[in-house]
């Protein structure tokens, strides 16, 4: 019997890439948003049987909305397909965004350890934006998060 094979895409999400002023306020970015939004630029871009044969191993795995790193999941054969669609995304929820890919890798293992490290570099940057500001319940908040890599399952 032959394992199946993923690929982890180590995504970044710039959340109003233009600094344009839009009217009302900036999206949250949750796992369903994200997963939603690849879902529908898969299905523009490569119809319906290119969503069809991605949606069987496509998942978003993890997603922090402080940092806007995401985690997503798919097969090794529908990865250039699920990267070009997410290459293509342009907004969330009306609210344009980007993506950036940080880190593509085959294990779980690698991809953990390429979010972690570039967790923690955001999280040092958030606490100097945040300066005085910076409580315990911040830091317990970035502690649940890099948790929740670590924990990360297939």
């Amino acid at each position: 019997m032959v394992a199946f094979k993923n690929r982890y895409m180590v995504m970044e999400v710039f959340a109003n890439p233009n600094n344009d002023q839009v009217g009302g306020d900036p999206v949250i970015i949750t796992q369903f948003n994200v997963t939603k939004a690849i879902k529908d630029s898969i299905l523009v871009n490569f119809g319906e049987c290119g969503l069809a044969s991605s949606l069987g191993s496509l998942q978003v795995k993890y997603v922090n909305p402080i940092t806007n790193v995401c985690i997503i999941r798919t097969s090794r054969e529908d990865y250039q397909h699920v990267w070009a669609a997410i290459t293509m995304v342009r907004s969330i929820g009306n609210y344009p965004v980007m993506f950036n890919m940080l880190d593509l890798s085959g294990s779980l293992q690698a991809c953990k350890k390429a979010a972690l490290k570039c967790e923690e570099s955001k999280f040092e940057q958030y606490k100097l934006k945040v300066g005085d500001r910076f409580s315990d319940d911040d830091t317990h908040r970035i502690n649940s998060y890099l948790d929740r890599i670590k924990v990360l399952e297939h």
